[in-house]
């Protein structure tokens, strides 16, 4: 397999010195830019790419292997796979599917999405031969990813297993309500045997321009201007079943959390909030006018 280094900071647009508060800002921005729903400019691979570079740099563990070792990944250098893996390949489908970058998971192996690792089977892969008995194949487990979107409502999608040149399509249905970290099992699709192995599929969240998931609950902000906090408003809202009016109460500050009753992920039976944090806008004093200036000045008592 002949893999091509990615740049990380160049595809989020950031110095290799940047601060992990600036990483999560520039993905955020592109995230929002690349979001398959965002019909202007939606582009799913550069989705998958930014999400891929974002999960990588903000994880302090990941970024120092790749800044250590990601520049020595030339084009063209040859990776393999450990034993019982020759020949397989994965290949995740769908809007918001699992990443499956061959650098990013030859770099990082089990530790990246994507990446798949033995499981308990054990004993020979393929089975004896000459009359030896046969053993079970072993387990392979893969990650997939999914956008907060699928976790509410569920979505079907095409996992490719490539196995000795042929390729297999399976159709995995992901339920309403799957857990960040939660798995899938697709019996006798993992090594060959008698019998073949399992595939273990475990769901990952992806990254949301828009929402943090903090397990059941999602939360999102809303920027109000300075007269909108001390007066109140009313702000459509984004939630993961679309937007909604909320009433934003007089004098709410920056950090006020304001709570929308199950908008947010799980079950049916056990769902989650939506909190909808508040972030007042100070204008900076270089934009404002002069008029403007001399309001502000009147409100603060300096005139």
């Amino acid at each position: 397999m002949s893999v091509a280094y990615k740049d990380y900071y160049k595809i989020l647009g950031v110095e290799r010195s940047a601060s992990k508060d600036e990483i999560h800002q520039a993905a955020r921005k592109l995230l929002r830019k690349y979001h398959p729903d965002n019909r202007e400019s939606g582009n799913e691979e550069k989705y998958k790419e930014v999400n891929e570079a974002k999960d990588v740099l903000e994880d302090p563990a990941k970024r120092d292997m790749y800044d250590r070792l990601g520049p020595n990944y030339r084009d063209g250098q040859q990776f393999t796979g450990g034993p019982g893996f020759e020949g397989f390949n994965f290949n995740f489908n769908g809007a918001g599917g699992g990443m499956n970058s061959d650098f990013f998971e030859a770099l990082f192996g089990q530790m990246g999405r994507g990446g798949f690792r033995r499981g308990q089977g054990g004993g020979d892969p393929f089975g004896g031969f000459g009359g030896q008995r046969r053993r079970r194949g072993s387990d392979v487990e893969a990650e997939i990813g999914i956008t907060l979107e699928d976790a509410r409502h569920g979505v079907s999608k095409q996992v490719t297993l490539t196995q000795g040149g042929r390729a297999t399509n399976l159709q995995v249905k992901i339920p309403a309500g799957m857990r960040d970290g939660g798995r899938l099992r697709l019996s006798g699709k993992g090594n060959p045997g008698d019998p073949a192995g399992d595939l273990y599929l475990t769901v990952r969240y992806m990254a949301h321009p828009d929402f943090e998931a903090d397990g059941r609950d999602a939360t999102c902000t809303v920027t109000l201007q300075p007269w909108e906090a001390v007066f109140g408003a009313k702000k459509r809202i984004p939630t993961l079943d679309g937007d909604v009016e909320m009433n934003i109460p007089a004098g709410s500050g920056s950090g006020r959390r304001l709570r929308i009753r199950g908008r947010g992920l799980g079950p049916e039976s056990d769902r989650g909030d939506e909190y909808v944090e508040i972030a007042v806008a100070v204008p900076r004093p270089e934009d404002l006018t002069e008029e403007q200036m001399r309001h502000w000045k009147a409100l603060a008592g300096m005139e």
